[in-house]
């Protein structure tokens, strides 16, 4: 994920993105089998509900999750993996990006998790400088809020994922946006520096992927985005994640 704080005409015009991880994770990492045409097969369907949840949900999770870690510790600033497992619990393990800079990681997960990546997402709400609190005085739309984390999404020219050299075709094809509005609780120590607290509402748009549980071993995770027109201006970032599946 990255978070960048921009400022227009005296106010605050935020665009809180997150960018996941490119993936390298083999085609031999995975379960092989292609069911009813799914073009990645090891990767769930944008349109199934993972463990009970829609990929939106997840979505809104992973927000929860990353926004819920001290700065300290936070994945987001990790430059080597030490704190990837900060707040994982369930059968998904979330997957940090970084503050928009280029970052190699190594770390392991456990087995049986799928992994819930974050290709290019965004957030805007009143927790992340877009609206009331953390904009005095601009009052929370929830349909300007999806607006804008829609536009930025649709900002990305280029989104590859490679999976241990296997491309994922069609990534375009796995964006998700929140079905309801949310709320993030931050801690003392905020990853944004802004006071501990529960804000709402948040909305959630981009693309994500629900990888199928990667068989035990090393894998590597890999992510190249180019967004030139994003409300934080030009954004391109790789991302490198070396996994052990343990």
């Amino acid at each position: 994920m990255n978070i960048k704080l921009n400022y227009r005409n005296g106010c605050v015009g935020k665009a809180l993105l997150a960018l996941g991880v490119l993936a390298w994770l083999g085609a031999s990492a995975f379960r092989s089998d292609a069911a009813d045409g799914n073009s990645n097969p090891n990767i769930l369907p944008a349109n199934s509900s993972p463990y009970g949840s829609s990929y939106g949900d997840w979505a809104n999770k992973w927000w929860q999750w990353v926004m819920s870690i001290p700065a300290d510790r936070n994945p987001l600033a990790d430059a080597t993996g030490e704190f990837a497992g900060e707040g994982q619990s369930g059968p998904v393990w979330f997957f940090a990006g970084t503050f928009g800079n280029s970052v190699e990681r190594s770390y392991s997960v456990p087995a049986g998790k799928a992994i819930f990546v974050p290709v290019f997402n965004w957030i805007f709400g009143s927790g992340v400088f877009d609206c009331d609190p953390t904009v005095p005085g601009v009052p929370c739309d929830v349909d300007t809020l999806r607006a804008a984390a829609a536009a930025n999404t649709e900002a990305a020219d280029v989104l590859v994922v490679i999976i241990d050299d296997v491309p994922v075709q069609d990534v375009r094809g796995y964006r998700a946006s929140s079905p309801e509005p949310f709320s993030i609780t931050y801690p003392e120590n905020s990853v944004t520096g802004v006071p501990a607290g529960t804000y709402s509402p948040q909305v959630a748009d981009g693309y994500w992927l629900m990888l199928r549980p990667l068989k035990k071993g090393s894998h590597t995770i890999r992510i190249h985005v180019r967004a030139p027109d994003t409300s934080a201006g030009l954004i391109e970032f790789e991302l490198v994640t070396h996994l052990t599946v343990e």
